[in-house]
């Protein structure tokens, strides 16, 4: 039922490496957040396009050379939906992501610890109910265990260079964007 000691012992790790590092990148400070929800801070959007588009690269480098296996979940509509919407309404009452409210936590800011308590209670209730959600995340659409290479007969490759060059040429509009603004000390 439960994974290695080992196993276990590296995803603490690795969890406080995550959030040590959440930390240190400033998302994890609710003004941050909410500057990026005014549209106001893009810290949030260039931090994780940065992670997703290395860590597209380093998972398909792993899983070619055999080190790591991925395990896709079914793409049920329904269940995108309901966590989508339970994702959204928890990031507008509490003001940080599950990860953030963590590692923000972590840092000592208590208004994140009585979130991260919500958070864990949510998931209790959530777990309860779920014979009560499962019908419904399961009766919208469940397009079973696909991916976009499989659903275009693609490489896997091609995606993960779609990606990471789609999130680049993010990463350089928001520099340039950036540096067209006009400095806080010349207003």
């Amino acid at each position: 039922m439960f994974d290695s000691p080992e196993k276990l012992l590296l995803g603490l790790v690795s969890g406080v490496v995550f959030g040590f590092l959440l930390h240190k990148g400033r998302v994890a400070r609710f003004d941050v957040i909410v500057a990026q929800l005014l549209l106001k801070d893009w810290t949030v959007v260039k931090i994780m396009a940065t992670a997703v588009a290395v860590g597209a690269v380093g998972v398909h480098l792993l899983v070619a050379a055999g080190i790591a296996t991925l395990h896709v979940k079914p793409a049920l509509l329904g269940g995108l939906i309901v966590g989508g919407l339970l994702f959204g309404l928890g990031l507008a009452l509490y003001g940080y992501c599950p990860g953030t409210g963590v590692a923000a936590s972590g840092a000592g800011h208590r208004d994140a610890a009585v979130g991260v308590a919500g958070m864990l209670s949510g998931a209790l209730l959530f777990v309860l109910g779920y014979p009560l959600w499962k019908p419904v995340i399961e009766s919208v659409a469940d397009w079973g265990e696909l991916t976009l290479p499989e659903a275009s007969s693609s490489s896997t490759w091609l995606w993960v260079a779609i990606v990471t060059g789609a999130l680049s040429l993010l990463l350089l509009w928001l520099r340039k964007r950036q540096s067209a603004l006009p400095s806080p000390a010349a207003g």
